[in-house]
């Protein structure tokens, strides 16, 4: 009888097909459970032998638990259903699937695939997100990298991006979150010998990460004493060794650097000193090559789409400029056409009457988008032309009969009604309070 190789391994596919089927079955059936596994209002009934195999998390969780009723109880906290839902499948099944998942859920499977201790599908998710996912990583760069640096498990996307921040670096030094970044993330891009940035603006930048990580800091710096200085040279004590003094302008040590020479200590500013006044004298202290700069661009990714919104996310702001240019299918988030300036936001410049007149009357083309109180509801609406007041200084936006927005003296109240429209937008016709408010200004990409 012969033999046959690739007969046998397509047999041995079947039965892992079945294997593997078998499990799930055991998974929807809660057949002779004994662990309950809370997460949000869900409650997940599972077995402890698959879990306890399976997973150095819950091996840890079971080994320490207490039984009631001889069922053990074991709670998921800042974790979502869908995505538990999903990573359960496959530590019974050993299959996963992400058609059809949209990449943010992807990410959060990463970071519960860590927290779960599955070793082999966190790099497997990295790979997969890399290789399919490029344009959402950028687009979410700053979460991204925030995120890839707060566990070791993470090589292959701080290698991601890092790669992009060498040569684009603004992105993340330039984003309203920089100071929050972890120690060790600014640390690996300060080690970057590629960092297409110029040295004094890393300076700025280190200083400005240091002050944010320091308590009790004067805000007024000439009120600094010998302790303050002491505490932010301890902050930035890993840091500091590794900007390119040497590489600096006269004028930007003295202007920059000068001020904090405090946290230098004494050798190295002297060095710095010296290498500034008589360049050719030799010093003692490390002199770090200059950064190289290269001229090779990173290709132009899909969007430069930023979301500007509190309110809506990139998918609104999609269907939004799909309606806009009355297109029957909604615009992929990466092709966005437009830009969305925020000219107004209630909960930074106010609900009143005068602002919203002062900083949006006269300016063509806007979107208003209003959070309702107490609801989920996002309503809102398309000007292609101006706002004005027209001599009714107690309203706000009016877009004709669907709702217009007006200063009880309580609050900022919405009345709406369907008039002008095919189909209801809104049950009901009481008014309406509101959370928040935004103002943007749309502008062709």
């Amino acid at each position: 009888m012969r033999f046959n190789e690739e007969n046998h391994c397509q047999g041995s596919t079947k039965l892992l097909e079945h294997f593997s089927n078998d499990f799930a079955q055991l998974l929807e059936t809660e057949y002779d459970y004994n662990v309950v596994v809370k997460v949000g209002n869900q409650h997940f009934k599972l077995h402890s032998l698959i879990l306890y195999q399976r997973s150095s998390f819950f091996r840890k969780e079971l080994s320490a638990a207490t039984k009631k009723n001889n069922i053990i109880e074991v709670s998921l906290t800042h974790t979502s259903v869908e995505s538990f839902k999903i990573l359960i499948r496959y530590i019974y099944t050993g299959t996963i699937t992400f058609e059809g998942v949209e990449p943010s859920t992807i990410f959060d499977l990463l970071v519960l695939s860590n927290k779960l201790g599955l070793a082999e599908l966190v790099e497997y998710i990295q790979s997969y997100l890399i290789d399919n996912k490029t344009s959402w990583l950028r687009l979410k760069f700053t979460k991204v990298y925030s995120t890839s640096f707060q566990e070791n498990n993470y090589k292959a996307l701080q290698t991601f991006c890092t790669d992009i921040l060498a040569k684009h670096p603004n992105l993340i030094f330039d984003s309203d979150d920089f100071t929050s970044i972890q120690e060790n993330a600014l640390i690996t891009l300060l080690k970057r010998d590629d960092l297409q940035i110029e040295e004094s603006e890393i300076w700025d930048k280190v200083i400005q990460w240091g002050k944010e990580q320091t308590p009790n800091l004067p805000s007024d710096f000439e009120q600094w004493n010998d302790e303050n200085f002491l505490a932010l040279k301890t902050t930035l004590e890993k840091c500091i060794s590794l900007i390119r003094y040497f590489q600096m302008s006269g004028r930007d040590i003295a202007i920059k650097v000068k001020p904090y020479r405090q946290i230098l200590g004494s050798n190295l500013w002297d060095d710095i000193t010296l290498k500034t006044m008589a360049p050719d004298i030799s010093v003692s202290s490390t002199i770090l090559p200059a950064r190289k700069k290269i001229s090779v661009q990173l290709p132009v990714r899909e969007s430069h789409f930023v979301n500007p919104s509190s309110i809506i996310n990139d998918k609104h702001f999609a269907e939004i400029s799909s309606w806009i240019d009355r297109n029957s299918s909604i615009y992929d988030i990466t092709k966005i056409p437009y830009k969305f300036n925020l000219l107004l936001r209630g909960s930074k410049d106010g609900f009143t009457l005068e602002i919203f007149h002062r900083l949006c009357d006269n300016i063509p083309g806007t979107v208003a988008i209003i959070k309702v109180n107490g609801t989920n509801e996002i309503l809102g609406g398309y000007n292609p032309l101006v706002w004005n007041k027209q001599g009714k200084c107690f309203y706000g936006p009016l877009f004709g009969g669907l709702f217009y927005m007006r200063d009880d003296n309580k609050g900022w109240v919405c009345d709406h009604s369907d008039t002008y429209y095919e189909k209801q937008l809104r049950s009901g016709t009481d008014n309406i309070m509101i959370d928040e408010f935004e103002v943007f200004q749309v502008l062709k990409g």
